[in-house]
């Protein structure tokens, strides 16, 4: 039986070299985004943007939640995977980051596709839930403090349709969570999830080594 290959980087820069199709704009907001304090760690890989837009086609999803906004690559990856009446909600503790990511959205042609709301997230996915109901979302992207992963997952998992996806970035968290000795509020946040996602008869799950870990969970 074949086993998972270790991944050098060497691997890395074949598998980019052959399948990554990060165009002009969006590396221009990757460099942008690369000069900010905290930038290269909290952006989602180029490779995990072309990920999220193939997942928002082939669910078909014409609403995505996106919790955890930044700059706003991932928002443009999956923004431009939905048709033309389709609609990203991204929130984001701080308007400042949102902002920088506006004029590339304007760019794409895809800034009437994008609700940004500012705010603590736990009580705006509140706010979502009495707005619209639950169930209302095809696919959630979960990517913000690891602190309130719990929090988010049981949220989205109320506000996504069945049969929706919900993703889940740095389920592997830098691998802190494989060293027992660590143990700062938002590594036994993200191995509590872990665990409960394993045993979650609610989801079917799929945890991928790529980039920092995301996690597939698809709502029965």
């Amino acid at each position: 039986m074949a086993e998972q290959i270790v991944a050098t980087p060497e691997i890395h820069e074949y598998v980019r070299a052959v399948s990554l199709r990060e165009d002009p704009l969006l590396a221009e907001l990757r460099a942008v985004t690369a000069g900010l304090p905290g930038g290269p760690a909290m952006q989602v890989m180029a490779e995990e943007g072309q990920l999220l837009a193939l997942l928002v086609g082939l669910s078909g999803a014409r609403s995505v939640l996106e919790i955890g906004t930044f700059t706003g690559y991932s928002t443009l990856c999956m923004a431009r995977a939905l048709p033309p009446d389709g609609v990203v909600v991204t929130l984001d503790l701080d308007g400042r980051w949102p902002a920088i990511g506006a004029d590339y959205w304007q760019r794409a042609g895809v800034a009437e596709r994008i609700e940004v709301r500012i705010g603590d997230a736990a009580k705006t996915l509140v706010t979502l839930a009495e707005e619209g109901g639950d169930e209302r979302f095809d696919l959630v992207f979960i990517d913000a403090d690891k602190a309130g992963y719990g929090t988010y997952y049981e949220a989205a998992l109320g506000l996504v349709r069945r049969e929706g996806l919900i993703v889940i970035d740095n389920t592997l968290f830098f691998g802190r969570v494989v060293d027992p000795a660590v143990r700062d509020p938002d590594t036994v946040a993200v191995r509590a999830l872990n665990s409960a996602l394993r045993d979650d008869p609610r989801v079917d799950i799929a945890m991928l080594t790529m980039a920092d870990g995301i996690t597939l969970a698809r709502k029965r």
